[in-house]
């Protein structure tokens, strides 16, 4: 699926023009374009990145292939950023999600396999009229990874509670096997996440000291701002394997306990 908008004097002008127009749009230098592509086909893919666009075919690859690691690659003209987006599903389970970005002076293209919640919300509020001012293609790459920084906090929410539950059933005499095998599936979600995170802090990073000319100085401090934000989540993140770390202990000192009382 593809869906853009089309800014002038920072506000939202048009919204899901054809093709036609969106060749127009992007030769106009005095509008900002951003195009987002959910899950598209073949030919929406073609259509954007190499017709529209003409993107470099190792960034286009490196865009339609799964990668596990954040990064960034300075194209002159353009920025091409992988990022990760997180959420904890209805099931429980840890969802990593790409997001790439290919960002100019003018227009900001987005490429994603499935729902980004922090894409959702940015349409969303531009559809209703309620977004922030969009001068540059910057601001809206910073709104999108101001979400996608913010969609790691409920993970580690769910994180800290499952170790507390985890010490209090450890106090109550829950079966041993069963907790450790909570603070085992704790611990993979915690290295995935730190996986996804630390690299991306290190493209917020650039973006936050000015290495691209494309991101200009009055949005230094916005791109700081979420390089703060990434830098609390993976303190917090350490925070929750310290108490993984006691949660274990308590397990398996509660078990000890027991198993002495009754001898």
């Amino acid at each position: 699926m593809i869906e853009s908008f089309v800014f002038s004097e920072g506000r939202p002008v048009s919204h899901n023009l054809e093709m036609e127009a969106l060749r127009l749009a992007r030769a106009d230098k005095g509008l900002i374009l951003w195009i987002d592509l959910t899950n598209p086909t073949a030919e929406e893919t073609k259509s954007i990145l190499e017709v529209l666009f003409e993107f470099h075919p190792l960034a286009i690859e490196d865009c339609v292939t799964l990668s596990e690691l954040p990064k960034i690659e300075d194209y002159e003209d353009y920025l091409f950023m992988i990022m990760h987006s997180v959420a904890i599903t209805p099931e429980k389970t840890l969802k990593i999600s790409e997001l790439n970005l290919f960002m100019g002076k003018e227009f900001l293209v987005t490429y994603h396999r499935e729902p980004i919640p922090g894409i959702t919300i940015l349409t969303e509020r531009l559809v209703k009229g309620t977004a922030q001012q969009a001068r540059g293609a910057d601001r809206l790459a910073h709104q999108i990874l101001d979400q996608v920084a913010d969609s790691y906090l409920p993970v580690v929410e769910a994180l800290t509670e499952d170790m507390e539950d985890v010490e209090e059933k450890a106090l109550s005499g829950e079966r041993r096997e069963d907790l450790s095998k909570r603070i085992l599936r704790a611990r993979r979600r915690l290295s995935s996440l730190r996986q996804a995170l630390r690299p991306q802090r290190e493209v917020i990073s650039r973006l936050a000291r000015g290495e691209s000319k494309l991101i200009r100085a009055l949005m230094l401090p916005y791109f700081r701002d979420v390089q703060d934000a990434l830098a609390r989540v993976d303190d917090r993140l350490q925070g929750c394997n310290d108490r993984m770390m006691v949660a274990f202990r308590r397990v398996h000192e509660s078990f000890g306990s027991r198993s002495e009382r009754r001898h």
